[in-house]
């Protein structure tokens, strides 16, 4: 079994991180006529070609982005893996600022970059980048998911992100307080964009107290004036007395600072890359008595969804029951980390190297 380690540190050089991270190759890309900045990662192959979402954000730094777009393709592959996809694990940042940059020129230049990788990495969306935005990108390549329903595509695959972290919520309710039901229970989901107010819609029907905190003001009046969610200011936010803490925005969000301020009892949502330091703040998540849901698992129904789309003979039914296995796979993990003394993220993550390692007896890197 591969050593699982901690490897977030960005004051260290992109072949240093790459290395500690086990990636297989990291490409710059950089358009003069569109001014379009982006990096794709490829993790790892052995179990298919890459598959990971674009996002768009204004890093504060190029080593931001990197460490990033590492990061995320990293969770990739342990998120493909988990599930039991067939696809390894990717991701590309396009450094800048979605409202004013993004254009048809924009994003055609960026599916030729990732044309020129030949299918080793398939794109999709993430944080900024929308279905419109996918139409584009193929017409300058075929590797590409999340495609519009009308032309044969997935559409959002927010709704199905959604569903999986509302079921790995369940479960880790279930482990928390014996009964899965979220009924009466004070959830704070913190980022109300595509997935955060889809999760919120589950949670209203479910009869919850949902409380929500973002910094974009139009989502939240949205939410609230919706579904009834009480508003949060982002500064206060950690210091709530809740049931379930669910981060649905950017990473990093569970650290030293942080942790030792939260006030609940189960965290799960559907940011990427939650844990500052996967074993350092899993641990003080494990010795708070909080139960954490893996978020690489419970938010993999987004890859679900753009996987069938990228097996052919796309069914959003079939989507959706694929991404309910979350919930059992939640609840083993749970149990393991229980059983054997670790955390949750430490047994997820053992659980994925394991079937990448056995499966790459069997087959090659793609």
């Amino acid at each position: 079994m591969a050593e699982i380690k901690d490897v977030y540190t960005v004051n260290k050089t992109v072949y240093a991180q790459m290395e500690e991270m086990e990636h297989e190759q990291l490409v710059m890309c950089y358009d003069k006529a569109t001014g379009l900045k982006a990096i794709i990662a490829i993790h790892n192959t052995t179990l298919g070609p890459s598959l990971g979402g674009t996002r768009m954000w204004q890093y504060t730094t190029e080593q931001e982005a990197v460490t990033d777009v590492l990061r995320l393709s990293r969770g990739m592959t342990f998120k493909a893996a988990i599930s039991g996809l067939n696809v390894g694990g990717g991701k590309a940042v396009i450094i800048g600022d979605a409202k004013t940059q993004k254009t048809e020129a924009f994003m055609r230049r960026f599916g030729r970059f990732v044309d020129s990788l030949g299918g080793r990495y398939i794109t999709a969306e993430d944080v900024n980048i929308r279905t419109a935005d996918m139409e584009y990108i193929a017409l300058e390549t075929e590797y590409v998911t999340g495609l519009p329903e009308v032309m044969g595509g997935g559409g959002d695959p927010s709704p199905v992100t959604a569903y999986s972290t509302f079921l790995g919520m369940k479960a880790a309710a279930k482990k928390a307080w014996g009964s899965d039901s979220l009924e009466g229970k004070k959830i704070l989901v913190q980022g109300v964009g595509q997935v955060g107010t889809y999760l919120v819609e589950r949670l209203h029907k479910e009869n919850a107290k949902v409380f929500v905190s973002d910094i974009a003001a139009e989502r939240l009046k949205y939410v609230s004036d919706t579904f009834g969610a009480e508003v949060v200011l982002p500064d206060k936010m950690l210091d709530l007395d809740i049931d379930i803490y669910s981060p649905c925005a950017m990473g990093a969000i569970l650290n030293d600072a942080s942790i030792p301020r939260l006030k609940c009892n189960v965290i799960a949502g559907a940011a990427n890359n939650q844990l500052a330091e996967e074993e350092k703040h899993g641990k003080m998540l494990q010795e708070k008595g909080i139960i954490y849901a893996p978020d690489f698992l419970i938010n993999a129904g987004g890859l679900i969804n753009v996987v069938a789309e990228f097996e052919g003979g796309y069914q959003r039914e079939r989507a959706y029951l694929k991404a309910e296995r979350v919930y059992d796979i939640c609840t083993d993990i749970l149990h393991k980390a229980d059983m054997e003394g670790v955390t949750p993220q430490h047994a997820a993550i053992e659980m994925a190297l394991r079937r990448i390692q056995d499966v790459g007896r069997v087959k090659l890197s793609y």
